[in-house]
């Protein structure tokens, strides 16, 4: 109980944290940002809001301009159970990407920035 109050409190803070220290969207023509949503269709974030890993991950997406779908994994929700069963364990943060067919769950913060970075870019 202890633990999850100073985690809720710590993730309380970092979060109002991230909200005043946003960095800038990169900048794309109109073209190149409709190919970018239209890639993000293609993926989803599997987080929590107080999340610290998961907020680093927000940031990227903030960060690289990217609209892709957020879904809360608290006890009991859908997409708990869609992450369960399609990721085999509850963790966050967790990218869903489909590609060719095929879906995959990434797990880990810096890896999922790293993809990010790799595939859409970095000013």
């Amino acid at each position: 109980m202890l633990v999850k109050l100073l985690r809720n409190g710590v993730g309380g803070l970092v979060q109002v944290g991230d909200l005043l220290t946003r960095p800038a969207k990169m900048k794309r023509t109109a073209e190149a940002q409709q190919e970018i949503n239209e890639a993000c269709k293609q993926l989803a974030l599997y987080q929590l809001p107080r999340c610290p890993f998961c907020i680093k991950v927000r940031r990227t997406i903030h960060k690289l301009n990217l609209p892709i779908e957020k879904r809360n994994v608290y006890p009991g929700s859908v997409h708990r159970e869609e992450l369960q069963a399609g990721g085999g364990r509850v963790k966050s943060p967790c990218l869903r990407i489909e590609e060719n067919g095929e879906t995959r769950w990434m797990y880990e913060s810096n890896d999922i920035i790293a993809y990010l970075q790799q595939r859409f870019g970095e000013a």
